[in-house]
């Protein structure tokens, strides 16, 4: 039962906020409460329109929102025809969303519909949409997104190729078990690597999914002497059992990712003990969002990320932003493309070839949007399904 002294202290209380609130209105302590007449914009902000630039072999996707704040993201090794197509259908799904809601929308276009969900061409769409998601976040609150994943975990990137950390590869596909002129030919590869880049410097290899399980067995443990930092897609993704029985027979680290998307396919790998590092790729496997999800299962088993990256200087500043927030990093792969100045990133190298992290809110990489629809008019590019054979006509692996 409330006291009368009870129920004057809460009128007064009431009393005191009402006329608060009119003050306010007033603007009479807008002066000292600023960020009261705040507009809240994180709130407020929805998705307005879609639209695709494709740009030879990538396709530019934009976000714009009610606020004016637009966002870019980038697809890549997916033809842009059905590229663009996948983005103004994944429209219906985003018109009118909040992009600040990042994990929700990720998590309503991947599962949107049940008979669509994985692959190559919907994950790589949806790493788009969730690196432009992110950009329009970040930029949102006027900071780079790694600001909004816990912050940097370092002060620049490591990355390769550069004169002291080069990847070879087999050049060719080989078959089943290597005759020992084979073996040599594929060892030769990596002693040249090891020459160009010192003893202080890392050498990788990149077998393409082109050496079938019995020779990558003879192949790696004859590169042992050469300290390789690791080999990479040692057998074509979907069977565990081979990676397991590689592993196994391997004393060389094993690198894995670039074509297992999202966290589900990565799982099995390190459950079974078949991969020493992750080659997550920031465009195929589901993007930033995806990305951090696949560190911290890696940080429990002891694992880094290595991540694949071919994609333009816009991805890989999506790329680098994740990488920036996690703690178990290696080495980043990187090959740069600004897509003819169409691409304007806010990161620099150094003398050692690092790279400093991206500096401007968002993902750190400004668009030139007339000179991509300036260039995406100029013809030269189409797609072609690409065919790897044996000698003897039958198809290989790559």
């Amino acid at each position: 039962m409330n006291s009368r002294n009870d129920i004057s202290r809460r009128d007064m209380a009431t009393s005191a906020g009402v006329l608060a609130a009119g003050l306010l209105a007033d603007g009479l302590f807008a002066a000292d409460a600023p960020a009261l007449a705040v507009e809240d914009k994180a709130t407020s902000i929805k998705i307005s329109a879609v639209s695709t630039i494709p740009l030879g072999q990538k396709t530019l996707v934009k976000i714009q929102t009610n606020h004016g704040i637009v966002g870019w993201g980038e697809i890549t090794r997916v033809p842009p025809k059905p590229a663009c197509a996948l983005v103004e259908s994944m429209y219906e799904l985003l018109d009118g969303e909040n992009p600040t809601r990042v994990e929700h929308l990720w998590q309503k276009l991947f599962r949107a519909h049940r008979d669509f969900r994985g692959g190559g061409f919907m994950v790589h769409t949806i790493a788009a949409i969730d690196m432009a998601l992110w950009d329009i976040t970040g930029k949102l609150h006027g900071v780079p997104v790694y600001r909004l994943l816990g912050g940097p975990t370092r002060d620049r990137i490591r990355v390769y190729p550069t004169p002291k950390a080069l990847k070879t590869g087999p050049g060719r596909p080989f078959t089943w078990s290597g005759d020992l002129y084979e073996v040599k030919q594929l060892v030769a590869r990596v002693e040249e690597a090891r020459k160009r880049v010192g003893p202080d410097g890392s050498v990788m290899f990149d077998c393409h999914s082109m050496l079938p399980p019995p020779i990558m067995i003879q192949f790696a443990n004859a590169i042992e002497p050469y300290d390789v930092l690791w080999v990479e897609e040692v057998a074509v993704p979907g069977n565990l059992e081979v990676f397991k029985r590689i592993k196994q027979h391997c004393r060389v680290p094993v690198a894995l990712g670039e074509r297992d998307r999202t966290i589900w396919e990565v799982i099995g790998y390190l459950q079974n003990n078949c991969i020493d590092i992750l080659q997550f790729d920031c465009g195929h496997d589901g993007g930033i969002s995806q990305m951090r999800k696949a560190a911290a299962m890696c940080e429990s088993y002891h694992v880094p990320l290595a991540p694949h990256c071919t994609l333009a200087s816009l991805g890989q500043s999506a790329s680098f932003n994740a990488i920036a927030s996690i703690p178990n990093f290696l080495i980043h792969e990187f090959y740069p493309n600004d897509l003819k100045g169409v691409c304007k990133p806010t990161w620099g190298t150094d003398k050692d070839f690092n790279y400093t992290l991206p500096q401007s809110p968002g993902i750190g990489c400004d668009i030139d949007e007339a000179l991509a629809l300036q260039h995406s008019k100029e013809t030269g590019y189409e797609f072609k399904w690409p065919h790897s054979s044996y000698p003897d006509g039958s198809v290989c692996d790559y």
